[in-house]
């Protein structure tokens, strides 16, 4: 990789298999910047525990890491491009986390909305853990040891950027300039609604379509979607804009034209929503095709998965140590430790003791 490409740094917790939100939120911005940026990405499993952290979920993770994994081989990310780690086999994240909790206050946390929505979907009521509440430091330690300038995330996730870049700028202000101040880069389709038509997708609300779907199971998603709740004749003028069905045709039907022409149809009430539905299907799967093939000869090679996590993990642990050299240099944390280690060592040569 080159030294002189700018980083990237994004992720996602190992939670299962990713589906059709996660891929126009960043996964597509990811494989289209890799040949420009030096690319990190990471297998959050410790932010799994800051909802999930009973032993029984943690054994679950292995499974989950090797789904994501082949999610992210299948959609076209490349490990001679990038690098993908375990978030918890690098220690320093836990680490350089303790430096950044001491930059960041409990009020400007508290205000962040994501983190109440993640504790009701967590069902935990008003007993928010502490780690939960520490979810976006945790973020902030994953984007800035690598030196990260670009994350590509969510809309969901734009705040918990902006709280990286308030510690990158208060550490650099406190201690020197270390860390570059990340931007944050939002898909051209910021949240995408599940077949439910009422919240985004989200594998915990069930409404999701995964990359990993087959074409049966995504035909019949597709025939559950919600569409205009008025129109309950093909003859009826239906609503086009808001409505989930055709919001899903602008995104994954390469065929602008049937699009336009199903639109106008709809909009006058001269098409029904199987039409529609079934064309939907066949453009999602024309979509998921070559997905479903990558992921079937990446979920065929014994041992490669693995292999691949193992490498770009230790690739990130040699980067994270020379972060961390630097954040502990300009803070001057371990100034007392070596002054103390070189007294000692000299006292002991002195001495002549080995």
């Amino acid at each position: 990789m080159s030294e002189t490409k700018k980083r990237i740094l994004t992720g996602d917790r190992p939670t299962g298999k990713l589906h059709l939100g996660h891929y126009v939120g960043s996964l597509v911005n990811r494989v289209r910047l890799q040949d420009e940026y030096e690319c990190f990405f990471l297998i959050a499993d410790l932010h799994t525990l800051t909802t999930r952290p009973e032993k029984e979920h943690i054994l679950e993770l292995g499974q989950n890491i090797r789904e994501m994994m082949l999610d992210y081989l299948a959609v076209g990310i490349d490990p001679e491009k990038s690098v993908i780690y375990l978030q918890s086999a690098v220690p320093e994240v836990y680490e350089l986390n303790l430096f950044l909790e001491m930059l960041v206050t409990v009020p400007r946390l508290s205000r962040l909305p994501s983190i109440k929505d993640m504790a009701r979907a967590a069902h935990l009521g008003d007993a928010v853990p502490f780690g939960l509440l520490g979810y976006p430091v945790l973020q902030a330690a994953d984007i800035l040891l690598p030196r990260a300038h670009l994350v590509p995330v969510g809309k969901d996730n734009e705040a918990h950027v902006e709280v990286t870049r308030e510690i990158a700028r208060r550490f650099n202000s406190m201690y020197g300039e270390v860390f570059p101040i990340p931007e944050a880069l939002i898909g051209e389709v910021p949240v995408l609604v599940g077949i439910d038509g009422q919240a985004k997708m989200s594998k915990s609300l069930g409404n999701a379509i995964y990359l990993s779907d087959d074409p049966k199971a995504v035909r019949r998603k597709v025939f559950q979607m919600y569409t205009d709740p008025n129109r309950i004749r093909a003859d009826i003028p239906g609503r086009v804009e808001g409505n989930p069905v055709f919001i899903y045709h602008d995104v994954f039907n390469s065929d602008k034209g049937e699009v336009e022409d199903l639109k106008e149809r709809y909009r006058k009430g001269r098409v029904g929503d199987v039409e529609v539905k079934e064309k939907l299907a066949r453009a999602l799967n024309a979509f998921l095709d070559p997905i479903r093939e990558r992921r079937a000869y990446f979920a065929g090679q014994k041992g490669l998965v693995e292999e691949i996590l193992y490498e770009g993990t230790l690739r990130t642990r040699e980067e994270a140590r020379l972060t961390m050299n630097e954040v502990k240099k300009a803070m001057g944390v371990a100034s007392v430790w070596n002054r103390i280690r070189r007294k000692t060592e000299e006292r002991r040569k002195k001495q002549g003791v080995q």
